[in-house]
């Protein structure tokens, strides 16, 4: 056996994220040698036969090497309490239970070490797994699973059900009776292993053996990964039936993660540039590799580590994933990853291409320990892992600009928006200016003179018509129709979800659908489009007499409030945009298929009602209007309202933009657009360019994007404002945060009102709270 002392890295600032602490050479092959990561502890094969453990607080990182297997060790596994340690390990002749501490007293003492043996299979054991209490261990060889009892050694019960070799297996921390197994079946099955029966088996989920398997007990979720690098999550809470929550493709979500990095500008170093600048072949072969779920293991991050506490006061619980060539940190709530280790970006560490992995991280530990077989060699490297390092070297925090919706400095001349700040009174330029000669004479009535009363255009008339009673004793308790009765209360955290309905319309007497609705500022009127090309505005409380806009020769698709709740805006399938007046229930302005090259897929008021913005084909434009509020009975006919574009700007990858949203409560610079390639584009109209994109943020196109704007009602942090929803048909609403450009959790949803179509009729509820929110059965998304 040879030891190889630590290698100091190479990679500058990189060389705090891994570390290599210990490296040890086989005489045999270990690419696909068992590993095991337990408290402080890391177990391998050496030689095909001998049992090593490794521990980071042993002095000289000596190896306890444990002799007692007469062929190759095929799997390895630490139990789960501390004291005492037990190790199990097995061959295709035996298992062997180990006492880690009393192993290590008798090597101290120039005595050989011995282990239990639990019995002889005769068979290749590919998996082992202790139960909570370390009583019972699972031994998984070909298609059987044998449960075995420590003490009495002696077998509990055989579980046979597999159509392939059963990879993985794990117990449940909450129900000691239940088992669950993963196989090359490609299917996992539930066990009830104290009845020796079965409880649920699932479908074939992919073409790839499944090889990992996990059992989250905060989420209640099952995660397991396949061979060609696709991960599950399933449900495990009552009446939820293994309820699929979440597909992902590993490789698909590292090739995100690292474009969200370049596209938010996170490489200030130029040695970073270069790394990540590959040629063109290089990029392809990337795309075509795939990520095997090698391993599974639980991980947490903090605030201090993650540099989000700024919602959080407790510890993300996320999951390692081991791979042949990274390592990822993945987030369960946000279904995101938070980190990628990839090897090659670390040349100093003696694998680059891993056979097999094992993580292990404890509970608040800023740190992790990593064990790695070379695939292609007979090298076993143990690493040690900085998790406030290896996350400051994703974000690369200080390189670039951060994206907030408040904005935070003052609207530049060479901005578009500045067009809605300059005043019309500026002074006129010397050219424009009359002669005085001319501007003496003016034109004046026939009749001037001021001491004619007759005339009567100098002074007002003195006859009063008729004054205005003022000594009318008010009564307090006198209601008025625009007069806000009604009353905000707090929305209690600890109700129970709504199962009454509070009130039910229907928009029209025939079958018709709403496609679009949206709450006035105040709350107090709700605005709605149909698809027989009428707009009802309704009383917030669903009552009365809506109010009836006219005019679309198609479905309405769009409807706005403007920010002084005086103008609606619309647009429909006839492909024209029209403004109405609210109190007058008439047009006002009026946006004609001819004006735009494509049809208008989104519409809405922005910066304070300065400005209309929409999208049109590729591109988005900003106008610039004008109402004429002068009414004129004879040339109603005669619009005088006009409008100018003054802005249009393109989506960077020349997909057709499907929506767009901004917010007109406050001024802000921050335009979101989602076009047809599933992305989430951000623009910044102070600078007038795109400022970031989100790369697959659904599996399907966004159809809606709805940011936090605030509420008349109620104060928020100032980093709320930065959170905004998405949403896609079939692929459910997700949560994002535009200072770091990624997904996060629904938890920080506030309680407020929504609205749910159902099919011709407005439902009015109540959103569940945040703690009953996280409790919800999820929907087929």
């Amino acid at each position: 056996m040879d030891v190889y002392p630590e290698i100091p890295s190479t990679d500058g600032c990189t060389s705090d994220v891994v570390a290599e602490r210990y490296l040890v050479e086989s005489k045999k092959s270990t690419a696909h040698a068992p590993l095991a990561c337990g408290s402080q502890h890391c177990a391998f094969p050496l030689d095909g036969n001998h049992l090593c453990v490794w521990s980071p607080r042993g002095t000289s990182h000596q190896l306890l090497t444990l002799e007692g297997h007469h062929q190759l060790i095929t799997a390895v596994v630490f139990g789960n309490q501390v004291d005492p340690l037990q190790l199990c390990s097995a061959s295709q002749d035996c298992v062997i239970m180990w006492n880690v501490d009393d192993c290590r007293d008798k090597t101290l003492k120039g005595l050989t070490p011995r282990g239990t043996i639990l019995g002889s299979l005769l068979q290749t054991v590919h998996c082992l797994r202790f139960s909570l209490d370390d009583r019972a261990v699972a031994v998984c060889a070909g298609n059987k699973i044998s449960v075995m009892d420590v003490e009495k050694q002696s077998v509990l019960v055989e579980l046979q059900g597999h159509q392939g070799s059963v990879t993985a297996v794990e117990f449940c921390p909450w129900q000691a009776n239940i088992l669950i197994s993963v196989s090359e079946d490609r299917s996992f099955k539930v066990w009830d292993y104290c009845a020796g029966s079965l409880i649920y088996s699932s479908s074939i989920l992919t073409g790839c053996p499944l090889l990992s398997l996990l059992i989250s007990e905060e989420n209640r979720q099952l995660v397991t990964g396949s061979a060609d690098g696709q991960l599950w999550i399933f449900s495990l809470m009552e009446r939820h039936h293994y309820h699929c929550v979440a597909h992902v493709d590993l490789r698909k979500k590292s090739e995100t993660f690292s474009t969200r990095r370049m596209m938010a500008g996170q490489y200030s170093r130029p040695e970073d540039r270069q790394r990540h600048s590959r040629p063109e072949v290089d990029k392809k072969e990337e795309a075509e590799a795939t990520f095997p779920v090698l391993s599974l293991a639980h991980c947490d991050l903090c605030p201090q580590d993650s540099q989000c506490g700024v919602f959080s006061s407790e510890c993300t619980k996320c999951l390692w994933i081991g791979s042949p060539t990274a390592l990822f940190i993945f987030n369960l709530a946000s279904v995101e990853l938070e980190a990628a280790l990839h090897f090659k970006e670390f040349q100093s560490l003696s694998v680059q291409i891993a056979g097999s992995c094992a993580v292990m991280s404890e509970a608040m530990s800023p740190k992790a320990f990593c064990i790695l077989s070379s695939m292609f060699g007979n090298k076993i490297a143990m690493l040690e892992i900085s998790l406030a390092a290896l996350l400051s070297f994703q974000k690369c925090p200080g390189a670039g600009r951060m994206l907030s919706v408040l904005a935070s400095s003052c609207v530049l001349p060479t901005s578009p928006l500045y067009f809605g700040i300059i005043k019309e009174n500026f002074t006129k330029p010397a050219n424009t200016k009359k002669h005085a000669v001319r501007s003496a004479v003016e034109d004046r009535p026939l009749v001037f003179h001021a001491k004619i009363r007759s005339s009567g255009y100098t002074s007002a008339p003195h006859v009063t018509m008729f004054s205005p009673k003022t000594n009318i004793k008010r009564n307090s308790k006198r209601t008025s129709k625009f007069k806000n009765n009604y009353k905000c209360k707090e929305y209690s955290l600890e109700d129970f979800l709504p199962r009454s309905l509070s009130r039910q319309v229907a928009v029209a007497q025939e079958s018709v659908a709403v496609h679009c609705l949206q709450y006035s500022g105040d709350g107090q009127r709700l605005a709605c489009g149909l698809a027989n090309h009428l707009s009802l505005v309704f009383d917030a409380s669903l009552s009365g007499t809506p109010a009836a806009f006219s005019g679309h020769d198609g479905a309405v698709n769009t409807v706005c409030w403007s920010h002084d709740k005086k103008w609606l805006l619309s647009t429909g399938r006839d492909q024209t945009l029209r403004v109405w007046s609210v109190h007058r229930t008439e047009l006002m302005l009026l946006l004609g298929p001819e004006s735009f090259p494509k049809p208008i897929t989104s519409a809405q008021f922005y910066y304070m009602d300065t400005f209309i913005l929409l999208s049109s084909g590729s591109e988005f434009w900003l106008l610039k209007y004008h109402i004429d509020l002068c009414r004129d009975d004879i040339r109603r006919y005669k619009p005088k309202s006009r409008y100018k574009p003054i802005f249009r700007l393109p989506l960077t990858s020349g997909a057709e933009v499907t929506t767009l949203s901004a917010v007109n409560d406050f001024y802000s610079h921050i335009v979101l657009t989602a076009g047809r390639d599933r992305t989430v584009e951000v623009f910044d109209l102070n600078v007038g360019h795109s400022a970031a994109v989100i790369a697959e943020v659904h599996s399907r196109p966004a159809h809606q994007i709805c940011q936090n704007k605030g509420s008349s009602f109620t104060t928020q942090q100032s980093l709320a404002y930065n959170l905004f929803l998405t949403t896609a048909v079939g692929d459910g609403v997700r949560l994002w945060d535009l200072r770091t450009l990624r997904r996060t959790c629904m938890k920080w949803a506030r309680a407020a009102s929504c609205i749910v179509l159902q099919g011709i009729q407005i439902r009015l509820l109540k959103w569940p709270s945040t703690q009953q929110l996280r409790s919800l059965p999820l929907p087929p998304w």
